[in-house]
């Protein structure tokens, strides 16, 4: 990917992104949601890494994101008024403006030109991927997967109960 698209792809995600936190109706901003979702799915295409863009967007842009709309439905959520004034609300984002823009500011400093590092011939399949999640993170990812079966069975018990 050469950097004029990747300027453009990045661009897109950030507004995509705003949309998320900026927009006072909750589909809409699951919407947003889905489009930086694609988007980053789209930089990991141009860093050569098809598989993550695949997990990006079946995972991420279509269960993660469905799931949230179920629960915007189930909720109902309407769109309420909120206020964008006031000096404590404006003064804590402009401090908090300043101290990422330093924080930005300090990372880029620090990274100094090198060339590509050399890729090595499995990168992106899937037989690295599963070794590592098998072997050393076979804990961690059987307890996501447990979390989430609780996660799925109380959100059957709490929609049993109000009906």
């Amino acid at each position: 990917m050469n950097q004029a698209a990747f300027l453009v792809i990045a661009a897109l995600a950030v507004l995509a992104s705003l949309g998320v936190v900026l927009m006072r109706n909750a589909v809409h901003s699951a919407l947003c949601l889905v489009s930086t979702l694609f988007l980053l799915a789209m930089l990991f295409l141009g860093l050569d890494a098809e598989l993550i863009a695949i997990l990006q967007i079946i995972v991420y842009a279509g269960a993660i994101v469905v799931l949230f709309l179920f629960v915007i439905m189930l909720l109902n959520l309407q769109t309420e008024g909120r206020s964008l004034t006031g000096p404590l609300l404006v003064g804590t984002g402009g401090i908090g403006a300043v101290a990422l823009a330093a924080v930005i500011t300090r990372g880029v400093g620090r990274v100094a030109a090198t060339t590509s590092p050399v890729v090595p011939d499995s990168f992106g399949t899937t037989g690295p991927l599963a070794d590592r999640l098998y072997t050393a993170f076979v804990v961690p990812f059987e307890l996501t997967s447990l979390l989430l079966l609780v996660a799925v069975v109380g959100a059957v018990a709490l929609a049993k109960r109000k009906v």
